[in-house]
Parts: structure tokens; sequence; C-alpha cells
């Protein structure tokens, strides 16, 4: 009965093999042994599940799953017919749910021109310049590798610990949450141009200073006490 039921894991969920030379009940007692016994290591993971090597009825298949249910803590969030389905099923909805955290970081290589706009849900690094007029919004951290001279919004959803970095600031505008601040009329000749700066929120007030490794440290630290 050793190899009568195999559970294989992968990042997309678990595919359990049957071996289709015995009967559904020598299967179903060999799936509750074999859960039983793996209840421990999987813990109450949630995870989407498949069966393979055996054609069954969804009787069958219900019947199976309430074995596994019976018999260890783990959380099925989905059942697939195949393995190529739970794949692709459980791909596109993992790439969906990185889409919607602010702190996975997007990639954009490429100048935004006059005009053009970026906008995403998550945090972003420009590989390229904002040129003036155009702008990027994003609900978690800005970093430019290039120039800001349009306008930048981070923590647009209201994120005040987020951050916009660039290796030459010179915004038009920049936006932490609610807080807004406005590139001066006359540039400050005592600060060296092209030298990274980092904006970021404090007590309501957005501090543009040069982005050395303790101001990095610190919005880093404070982005993981969250």
């Amino acid at each position: 009965m050793e190899n009568t039921v195999t559970i294989k894991a992968s990042t997309n969920g678990i595919t359990v093999v049957l071996d289709g030379s015995k009967s559904f009940d020598e299967i179903k007692k060999a799936t509750a042994a074999k859960f039983k016994a793996s209840a421990s290591f999987l813990g109450n993971a949630k995870m989407a599940i498949t069966f393979d090597g055996l054609e069954m009825t969804e009787e069958q298949k219900s019947e199976l799953l309430k074995t596994i249910s019976d018999n260890c803590e783990l959380d099925v969030t989905a059942f697939y017919n195949t393995k190529e389905e739970m794949n692709k099923a459980e791909t596109i909805r993992y790439t969906q749910e990185i889409m919607k955290d602010p702190y996975i970081a997007r990639f954009y290589k490429g100048n935004l021109r006059s005009g053009q706009s970026l906008d995403t849900e998550n945090s972003i690094i420009i590989l390229g310049d904002i040129n003036p007029g155009a702008s990027v919004i994003s609900n978690g951290n800005i970093i430019v590798l290039g120039a800001i001279k349009g306008t930048a919004f981070a923590g647009a959803m209201g994120n005040k610990n987020a951050f916009i970095f660039a290796l030459d600031m010179s915004p038009m505008q920049v936006r932490i949450a609610d807080t807004i601040a406005r590139a001066p009329d006359k540039p400050d000749k005592s600060q060296a141009a092209n030298q990274p700066r980092i904006a970021f929120l404090e007590n309501d007030t957005i501090y543009i200073e040069p982005a050395g490794k303790n101001i990095i440290n610190d919005l880093v630290l404070s982005e993981s006490d969250k």
C-alpha cells in the first residue's frame, strides 16, 4: 500500500498520484493513511490540489477530498481536474496577487516624456528619466535610476512610509500619501547636482535629502515594522 498514494508538492499546489491498478476502497484507505502520516509536515497550509493516475467520478473525487480534510489540517483552496489546469490557474492567480501587492516592485525601462503617465499598484523601479510633464503614481515606493524632472506620487493609497528615490531629484512635484511638495522657484545651489536623493514623509512634511546609507536603512526598517 506504500506506493498506492504519492504526494507531490510544487509551487502551484499538490498533485496526489494514485495507483490506477488498485480499487477505489484501497485508494481511499491509502489516502487517509498517507495524509494522516503527513499531517505535521503539511500543517494548515493553503494549497490547491489535483489527482492523477486514476479516472474517477465527481462523487469519488469529493470522497477523497473529504478523506484528506478528515486526516490533516491542510486547507484546500481549489481543486483542479488535471495538473496542467492547476498550474495554469494558480500561476494566473499568483500573478494577480503580486500585481495587487504594493511592496513587490515592477520594472519599467525607458524615459517617460511630457504627457505620459505611469500608474501602478506596485512599487516601481524605473530605468530611465521622468521628464517634465510626465508623471508616475505608485501605491508603494518609486525608485528612479535616472532623473525625476516631472511628477512622482508614492503611497497613493495613503501609505505614509512610502519613499521616492532618484539619482537626480529635480521634480516639478513630489507627493507621498496626502502630502505634496513642489520644486522651489530657484534651485538650491548648495546641493550638488546629480546627487542621489530620497524623498520621505516625516511629521506630515516631505523631506528631500541626500540618499545616505543611514537614511535608506531607516526607511527599510520602517517598512519592515509595518
